[in-house]
């Protein structure tokens, strides 16, 4: 009885709000914890069904009981759904399986989750795009001739077809095959993901990092953890927070507080809820994908200090593209400071050195596949030792890994493909707002298109692919609210000025044959998303007009091929 009282105080409210010694003198007494269940409407429902039967008709008036002695000792009822051992054994079974109940409709039910996201235009269509590496951003659809432009990639700098990362990829496959053995635990470590995670932690200048299968599967592993295993933890996550951010705080069972996306009042208004000793932990990104906000790191960090949080901070769509070496906003925010030291650590406290771990992904900018986190050597141990998404699942493979060091190797010491993704990046929001189509105002290298409504947004993908060979995904719910649906640019440095006029140019067509509002649509109707809004503020964007003058000849000799050091936790610390 007591194994089961502690089993019951992590879901029951009135067994968590009661001590062990209550309930055992409740047990003691007759009908007490009977009488205390039927109060329950869970325990209550049961005790019933086990009183009548299993029943699905409705009860009918009960009779008016008398008060007699119960002289009579009545035969346990026979359960028509269990069985015993030697009736399942032996290949036969020598029960009565009729039954007047209908199985659960299945079918049904799938039919009727489907048809609900078909009747709110929130069904997805896949594309069939194949990205053509020597070709880029140009991909192929079914038909081998019948080619497209992609202007929606995340491979934001084309580094899936860069010439070092698929020749370092190729050496590796040739000389270690496909797969990765299994897990790191069991026969997936290797000199390649020692380097990887070398390599992961010098860029963000970090003591540690750990590489998982994905940005998805590290945010939920470490967000889940904290709550899990620290007591009392209280989570602040944005709003606007990535579902991978979502999934893992849910997992986590911590209590969380949602603030207003970058709002720095609300924030604090939530953490001075809760006494400094009580664990906190503010979960956020640097750059939001889908809108393009930057988040105010600097300010968060100093309401963390402040009120005795840690920092979570996920760099998913900013590693590659912003700091002189790539490593996210957080390196770009002291941008002469990090262009100065190259790959060593400045001696003064930098943003970057102030956030307790940065999540990435190897999948976007660097164009491989992967994630990861980094932090201090303990925290980074302590995730390796305890977090079931990277000790079950098999690993990355030594190609995978080894390309993409390659690619952080690469990107490290080049300014040339951040600069140009800047620059067409600015050219095309330019030039779409001069002719009022709407693009949603950022800082960020995100261009989104802002249309209103999911019907409107596949329709306009749709003739952008088949009558202008233009492929932009459609965005609707849930990545974005209801009604805030939108067309997703990301230009790369391959989308120069000639195919960035071939994009402005269909995306006028378009907007004219569907009738799209333009910006002064939107101003009449008082603005939506930044667009048409009353109070017109002007953004600026993160890359400055001097940083984008910079070539590689600015950056510290030190990136150049450097030495790099094994990282202990990779393989764990020995305690002696």
């Amino acid at each position: 009885m007591e194994s089961l009282t502690k089993a019951s105080m992590a879901v029951c409210p009135f067994v968590k709000a009661s001590s062990v010694q209550s309930l055992r003198q409740l047990s003691m007494v007759h009908g007490g914890l009977a009488n205390q269940a039927r109060q329950c409407p869970f325990m209550s429902a049961a005790l019933q069904a086990k009183e009548q039967g299993r029943s699905y008709s409705s009860a009918s008036n009960p009779l008016k009981a008398t008060a007699v002695p119960n002289t009579t000792t009545t035969a346990p009822k026979s359960n028509p759904y269990s069985f015993k051992t030697d009736q399942i054994t032996g290949g036969s079974l020598n029960v009565n399986l009729s039954s007047n109940e209908n199985k659960f409709d299945y079918n049904g039910f799938l039919e009727n989750e489907l048809e609900k996201k078909r009747v709110d235009k929130s069904y997805r269509f896949f594309n069939n795009i194949n990205r053509l590496a020597h070709e880029f951003p140009k991909a192929h659809r079914t038909n081998e001739t019948d080619k497209v432009t992609v202007w929606c990639s995340n491979d934001y700098l084309g580094m899936g077809k860069n010439a070092q990362t698929l020749a370092e990829m190729k050496r590796v496959l040739d000389t270690y095959g496909s797969g990765a053995g299994g897990t790191r635990n069991i026969a997936g470590h290797n000199r390649h993901a020692i380097k990887l995670e070398s390599e992961v932690a010098a860029l963000h200048k970090h003591e540690a990092a750990l590489v998982f299968s994905s940005c998805f599967v590290a945010n939920d592993a470490v967000l889940s953890m904290f709550g899990q295993k620290i007591k009392d933890l209280v989570i602040f996550s944005d709003e606007l927070n990535h579902a991978s951010m979502i999934q893992g705080i849910r997992n986590s069972r911590a209590k969380k507080e949602i603030f207003k996306h970058n709002d720095l009042k609300d924030l604090e208004a939530r953490l001075a809820q809760y006494p400094k000793s009580t664990p906190k932990l503010i979960a956020f990104e640097s750059v939001y994908s889908m809108c393009g906000s930057i988040s105010p790191i600097e300010a968060i960090c100093d309401l963390a200090d402040k009120y005795g949080a840690l920092t979570f901070l996920d760099e998913v769509h900013a590693v590659g593209m912003y700091g002189p070496h790539g490593a996210g906003v957080a390196e770009h925010l002291n941008f002469d400071v990090q262009l100065k030291t190259g790959i060593s650590k400045p001696d003064v406290e930098t943003v970057m050195n102030r956030i307790d771990m940065v999540t990435g992904t190897l999948g976007k900018a660097f164009g491989t596949v992967g994630g990861y986190v980094t932090g201090k050597a303990k925290l980074i141990d302590w995730f390796r030792s305890y977090a079931p998404g990277f000790i079950f699942t098999t690993t990355l493979p030594p190609a995978i890994m080894a390309g993409s060091s390659a690619s952080i190797r690469y990107q490290r010491s080049t300014l040339a493909d951040r600069i140009n993704q800047q620059k067409n990046t600015r050219y095309v929001k330019n030039n779409l707002n001069d002719i009022g189509i709407p693009v949603i105002p950022n800082p960020s290298h995100i261009v989104p298109v802002l249309v209103g409504n999911a019907a409107d947004a596949k329709r306009a993908s749709d003739l952008l692919l088949d009558k202008h060979g233009i492929y932009v995904q459609a965005i609707n719910f849930p990545t974005v609210p209801i009604g805030e649906e939108r067309l997703r640019i990301t230009p790369t440095p391959g989308h120069g000025p000639e195919l960035s006029n071939q994009l402005i140019g269909a995306l006028d067509s378009v907007f004219n044959e569907l009738s799209l509002n333009r910006i002064n649509d939107w101003e009449n109707q008082g603005g939506l998303c930044g667009v048409g809004t009353p109070e017109k503020v002007n953004i600026e964007h993160i890359w400055t007009e001097e940083q984008l003058s910079l070539t590689d000849a600015d950056l510290n000799p030190n990136v150049a091929e450097p030495l790099i050091s094994p990282i202990g936790v990779s393989s764990g610390v020995s305690a002696y």
